[in-house]
C-alpha cells in the first residue's frame, strides 16, 4: 500500500524526498541510542562547528558545542525508554539547510517526555549536521514537574 503524501510532501523533488527520508533516519537513529542511555547518537548528529540548544530544562541558550557535550556526558548512560512514539516529522528546505520538526513521546525512567522539537540541518563538509536544536515541553501549562534537578 502506498503511503498517502502530505500537502507539502508532494511538492518535494526525487531529491527531497531521498533527503528527506535520509534527515528522518538521522533523528530516529540518535533517538534509539538515545533511550538505551547512549548520547553518542546526538554527539555525532549535532554540529562540532556551529551548534546552539534550547531545552526546556535550560535556562539559556547553550552557544557551542563544548557547552552541549559536557551536557550529554552528564546525562549519558541515565536515561531509559522501552519505547518512543515520534509523531509528525516534517522537513522544510531551503538553500543549503532543512528544518525538521515533530513531536517527541516517550515513558523514561527520569521524566515523562512530550515535546515539540525542531532540528535545522546543515549541509557541512562531512555530511548533514544539526546546527540548531530546540527541545520545548508541549503544554508546560498542564504538567506537573517532579523535581528536576533529579533529571539533569
Amino acid at each position: 500500500m502506498a503511503k498517502i503524501l502530505s500537502a507539502y510532501e508532494r511538492n518535494y523533488t526525487t531529491e527531497e524526498r531521498e533527503l528527506a527520508d535520509h534527515l528522518i533516519g538521522l533523528e530516529k537513529k540518535a533517538l534509539d541510542k538515545w533511550f538505551k542511555g547512549d548520547v553518542s547518537g546526538y554527539q555525532t548528529l549535532w554540529s562540532g562547528r556551529s551548534f546552539t540548544y534550547f531545552d526546556a530544562v535550560v535556562t539559556e541558550r547553550i552557544d557551542d558545542f563544548e557547552t552541549i557535550t559536557k551536557f550529554l556526558k552528564s546525562i549519558d548512560g541515565k536515561l531509559f525508554a522501552d519505547s518512543y512514539e515520534f509523531r509528525n516529522p516534517r522537513i522544510q528546505f531551503g538553500k543549503d539547510i532543512a528544518v525538521l520538526t515533530y513531536q517527541l513521546f516517550a515513558k523514561t525512567n527520569l521524566i515523562d517526555m512530550e515535546y515539540n522539537v525542531i532540528e535545522v540541518f546543515q549541509e557541512e563538509p562531512d555530511g548533514w549536521h544539526v546546527i540548531h536544536s530546540t527541545w520545548s515541553f508541549i503544554r508546560p501549562m498542564d504538567k506537573k514537574f517532579p523535581d528536576l534537578n533529579n533529571v539533569v
